[in-house]
This record gives C-alpha cells, structure tokens and sequence, in this order.
C-alpha cells in the first residue's frame, strides 16, 4: 500500500515496548512456528465464545426456540468477516483499525468513530454482566440482581 494513502505517518510500530518480541523464526520448523501461535489463538477464541456469550444464547434459546438461530449464525458469520478484515489490515499496514480509522480520515471524522466505539465497548460488558447474570440464575438460581454484582456488575438502588 501506498504510504500516501495516510494522512499521517507512522514513525513507530504500534504498542512499540511489545513489538517483535517474540521470535518466531530463525531455523524453527513450520510446525513450531504454527505452535507458537495457537496458545494466543486459543484465547481469543475462548474470549470470543465467553460463559456470558453461552448463557444469553441459552436463555434467548429457551424462550424463543428456533426463530434465533438465522439471527445467531448471521452475527456469527458478520464477526468472522470483520475479524478477517481487520487482521489483514493489520498484516497490510502494521496498523490496527483505531489507528488507520486515526490516520486514514480527518479529525471531524475520527472524533465520531471513536465515540462510537466506545459505545460500542460499553455495549459489551453490559451484554457481559447481563449474560453472567442469567447464566448464574440458570445454573445455581440466584436472583438476577445479586447474578449481575458477582458478574462485575453494580446494583443501582
């Protein structure tokens, strides 16, 4: 890619006091080199499908049975491909998406994607601390209310 495609140039890699400190070359075979990258493959993939992912697709499972499913396997096949998006971008640049969205587009522009994902963000863990609630209610019975303190969550009086 062009480095006239940017509106600024980047002088340093990003997150610069981790970058390139792992070898992962130098005489080791194919084999090694792939095993050394399931371990932060495994996590983010338990990241990804979290117990609070599992609780609420349970409990939307029990009370709207089939009609969810088009709607899960959807979301699932949208976050694939942005995930794949976002990693060959990072390959192409160096740049994760915060930062070419930073470098790529003018303040006015930026300013507004950063609020939303923030937002977004926000979204998230509250889907967390709600999905830990329901999933502790489902298992052990505990009241939604005191499910969402242990989950992180704050009860609000």
């Amino acid at each position: 890619m062009s480095s006239k495609a940017w509106r600024q140039e980047r002088d340093t890699p990003s997150l610069s006091e981790v970058f390139r400190t792992i070898a992962v070359g130098g005489g080791v075979t194919p084999f090694r080199r792939f095993l050394s990258f399931v371990g932060p493959g495994y996590l983010v993939a338990v990241g990804y499908m979290d117990p609070g992912n599992w609780a609420t697709s349970l409990a939307g499972g029990a009370a709207f049975g089939y009609t969810l499913l088009f709607v899960a396997l959807l979301s699932n096949i949208m976050a694939i491909l942005l995930q794949s998006l976002c990693a060959r971008l990072a390959v192409a640049s160096g740049r994760d998406l915060a930062q070419a969205c930073r470098d790529a587009y003018p303040r006015w522009v930026s300013i507004p994607l950063w609020i939303f994902a923030e937002l977004a963000i926000i979204a998230t863990d509250l889907a967390e601390v709600i999905g830990t609630a329901i999933g502790l209610n489902l298992l052990f019975g505990i009241p939604l209310e005191m499910g969402s303190d242990a989950g992180g969550g704050r009860i609000l009086r």
